[in-house]
């Protein structure tokens, strides 16, 4: 495994991260158990989860994922080797955002966020997180594929400072250790930043948002300021939900994967993301890669980001992902790439 500074925390994180949002939906507790002992055995230490999960989010099962996580570190009692993200919900401005968490208290105030890791951490079993994410932002905005910004005028949100505010308080309060954010627009990191430094607020080591050959919407704004401010990417989605291995091409479905049984992420699914993704297939099937290791390996190389997040439902799966990260793509594919990239730009932003 290789490891990468977190922001200027001092500490060193894996180039691969575990995500967990499909343990309680789609795996059970002794599969998650078992993912995260293989996970920690092939040198991965970031841990990333959220209190929404296991995704699609459900009130019958939120809160499921961080239990199976608190459950392992109590059974284990590797609550030290791990670093351990999750995540606060944001408001439900949108009829696909959950507004079932904590009752519907999902505005980022003092009050909310104390209460957010309180259960959080009862769930986990743990006194601490390591990085607390806002898992979306507090105010509308361009986010999980909308394209163009449509201002809100007056709208009731919490002012970033006051957030800030607030995470202090769970920093000085031993709760968390170093916070950052997700799902956010450059305007966003550069309020974070701008407030951190000029009111002596906590600063953000992390920015967690989508990326992957589909979706490189995030190298227009965002990577130039997560190199120069140490603000590195978490990538999640680095997959695009799968359909990056090729599973999906011609209309196949196979039983039990993600974009078989859940319609809600048909971001992924369009007609340019179908053609991009055969052009990716063939190009590294031609060159002898796996196309899902392939697709990682681009990620994984980077400069802007610090872990790409992946998730997986079987062992097998899991495996072949950490595996990408001793994957080096060649100059060739990397000039493939590009044109496919040109011909096909972000099919799945």
């Amino acid at each position: 495994m290789q490891y990468r500074p977190l922001g200027s925390t001092g500490l060193q994180v894996s180039t691969i991260a575990l995500g967990t949002m499909t343990w309680g939906e789609q795996n059970t507790e002794q599969e998650a158990h078992a993912q995260l002992d293989l996970a920690l055995d092939q040198g991965i230490n970031l841990i990333d989860t959220a209190e929404m999960y296991p995704v699609p989010p459900r009130p019958q099962t939120q809160g499921l994922t961080e239990q199976y996580i608190g459950s392992w570190l109590k059974k284990s009692g590797r609550r030290n080797d791990i670093v351990l993200a999750t995540k606060a919900t944001g408001p439900a401005r949108q009829a696909a955002r959950p507004s079932h968490v904590r009752d519907g208290r999902l505005n980022f105030t003092r009050a909310n966020l104390f209460e957010a890791i309180e259960l959080s951490l009862k769930r986990l079993q743990t006194d601490h997180v390591d990085l607390y994410q806002l898992h979306w932002p507090d105010r509308s905005t361009n986010m999980f594929g909308q394209l163009g910004y449509r201002h809100v005028a007056q709208e009731d949100t919490t002012p970033i400072e006051e957030t800030l505010e607030a995470l202090q308080a769970l920093i000085q309060s031993g709760k968390v250790r170093h916070v950052a954010i997700s799902n956010e627009t450059p305007w966003g990191m550069s309020r974070f930043l701008h407030l951190a430094e000029t009111r002596r607020l906590p600063r953000i080591v992390s920015i967690q948002n989508p990326y992957s050959l589909l979706n490189r919407t995030f190298e227009i704004g965002l990577a130039e300021m997560s190199i120069r401010e140490q603000v590195g990417l978490l990538a999640y989605s680095p997959l695009a939900f799968g359909m990056l291995s090729g599973k999906y091409l011609a209309g196949a479905k196979p039983a039990g994967a993600r974009l078989s049984l859940f319609e809600r992420f048909n971001r992924y699914s369009s007609d340019n993301a179908e053609r991009a993704t055969y052009e990716y297939v063939r190009l590294f099937r031609q060159h002898g890669i796996d196309p899902a290791q392939g697709a990682l390996a681009y990620v994984n190389s980077r400069e802007f980001v610090t872990s790409t997040i992946v998730g997986a439902t079987s062992l097998d799966q899991l495996q072949s992902n950490i595996d990408s990260v001793n994957l080096t793509l060649s100059s060739e594919v990397l000039d493939g790439i590009e044109r496919i990239h040109a011909q096909y730009p972000n099919p799945s932003p």
